[in-house]
């Protein structure tokens, strides 16, 4: 089994499509192939020392899932299964992605629901990311030291700087997850 579980929810692919940017940069004893939560084992999930989630944000800043009005189950539905786990010991970076321009008020608010999640159940979470370079009204995905929670993604409007913002960040989290880049 790989070091590192890496998993996503999606709804247009674009997530999808972020996560085999990462696993591309890694064989396949440091990081596991990309895996949408729909189809994730709650305890292979938990099994993993090593995490990195991506999410979008979908419409009024809510996590994918039914009542989003996605066709398939995803985030929304998977926590429920893996609320009574344990994540303490387990390291976790994460990824939101979001529109800046069409839904200011609530940019990767997906990537705070999801640091909200597994920081009450004991993960140790890396990776915040600073809010600089991006223009937005409100997030809950922004931290008490101001800065994003995770790597904020803005593939509508800022697409050219997705690889740089990717590279500095798995440069960012490579000591805790202990990553050769």
């Amino acid at each position: 089994m790989a070091r590192i579980g890496l998993f996503f929810g999606t709804d247009t692919g674009k997530t999808r499509k972020v996560a085999k940017m990462i696993k591309k940069k890694f064989d396949d004893e440091t990081m596991a192939k990309p895996l949408n939560v729909n189809r994730a084992d709650p305890d292979e999930f938990a099994s993993y020392e090593f995490l990195i989630l991506a999410t979008p944000t979908l419409g009024e800043g809510l996590l994918p899932g039914v009542s989003a009005d996605m066709e398939e189950e995803s985030w929304e539905e998977f926590l429920p299964k893996i609320d009574d786990k344990d994540f303490a010991g387990k390291t976790i970076a994460l990824i939101g992605l979001g529109d800046q321009e069409g839904y200011p008020d609530e940019f990767v608010d997906a990537l705070g629901e999801l640091h909200g999640f597994f920081s009450e159940r004991g993960a140790s979470l890396v990776g915040s990311w600073p809010t600089e370079g991006y223009e937005f009204n409100h997030s809950e995905a922004v931290g008490d030291d101001g800065n994003f929670v995770g790597l904020a993604l803005d593939l509508d409007n800022q697409s050219n700087l997705t690889e740089e913002r990717l590279n500095t960040w798995l440069s960012q989290i490579a000591s805790p997850f202990d990553l050769n880049l």
